[in-house]
């Protein structure tokens, strides 16, 4: 599936659609369960829809990204993570695509300098204040991933917000004024107390959840003994490339990080 990102929709519209439709925060999907999102004919939804924008076009057909007051006929709410799950790949970032603008757009609808109610702009992804000029673009909040690792181990934790048994790498966000690398050496001496060397980049991945950008790397472990940062970590420990606690799928990012690392150090032993 190819996705071709767009602002402004085009002259000659498709004749079927994509469209990612929330209702309070949750993806609409059919009912029943087994049948798949697919596009579609004009479901009429624009005309009722509270918010609208145009994402572009997935394998030829025009996307959009509505906000819905209720739950249509033969349509299903899910929380975003769990429908995306769900979703082949391109859907998915899709569906975070979309969940990330309506977020946007319903956090902007007020200037932030002055308070007066901003407008969308033609041809660009903004709202502007029409009262003193402020233009707020959507938000991209970039965070760090890091999997630190010795010989023949991974340091794995968990969240008190994980779920049971659940252990991932480690992430924070970055902060003003500090490179990705600096981010990696501050938030793995602050949330498990180790030192890190070499930094190796694996690759990123949007994050709905709200507007993350995540930045992963696997981490060399150069010193120190863990201890967990209170209130943040509720527990971090040394795991045996063969004995690996539950992880996340590969649906994130962490999922792949873990399962690759893992891999490629296994070849080292």
């Amino acid at each position: 599936m190819i996705f071709i990102p767009a602002i402004v929709r085009p002259l000659e519209p498709s004749a079927r659609q994509w469209s990612l439709a929330f209702v309070g925060g949750q993806l609409l999907l059919p009912e029943p369960e087994d049948q798949p999102l697919a596009p579609h004919g004009d479901a009429g939804w624009h005309a009722t829809a509270d918010t609208v924008h145009y994402l572009g076009r997935l394998d030829g057909a025009d996307c959009w990204a509505l906000r819905l007051p209720e739950v249509p006929a033969g349509w299903r709410a899910l929380p975003l993570r769990t429908a995306m799950m769900g979703l082949p790949e391109a859907l998915a970032g899709l569906a975070g695509r979309a969940a990330q603008l309506l977020d946007w757009d319903r956090t902007h609808r007020f200037c932030g300098v002055c308070g007066t109610p901003t407008e969308v702009q033609p041809g660009e992804r903004a709202r502007r204040c029409p009262a003193c000029g402020h233009s707020a673009y959507p938000r991209i909040s970039p965070a760090m991933m890091a999997l630190v690792w010795r010989p023949g181990q991974v340091l794995l934790a968990r969240a008190p917000h994980f779920a049971p048994g659940m252990y991932s790498a480690l992430a924070g966000f970055v902060e003003a004024g500090e490179s990705i690398e600096q981010c990696i050496r501050r938030e793995v001496a602050e949330e498990v107390g180790v030192e890190v060397g070499r930094l190796s980049y694996y690759g990123s991945q949007s994050w709905p959840f709200p507007n993350s950008l995540m930045i992963a790397f696997s981490a060399e472990w150069t010193g120190g003994d863990i201890v967990p940062q209170p209130g943040e970590i509720e527990d971090a420990q040394w795991f045996a490339l063969d004995a690996l606690p539950k992880i996340p799928p590969r649906f994130s990012i962490s999922g792949h990080l873990i399962r690759d690392t893992v891999e490629q150090l296994r070849g080292f032993s």
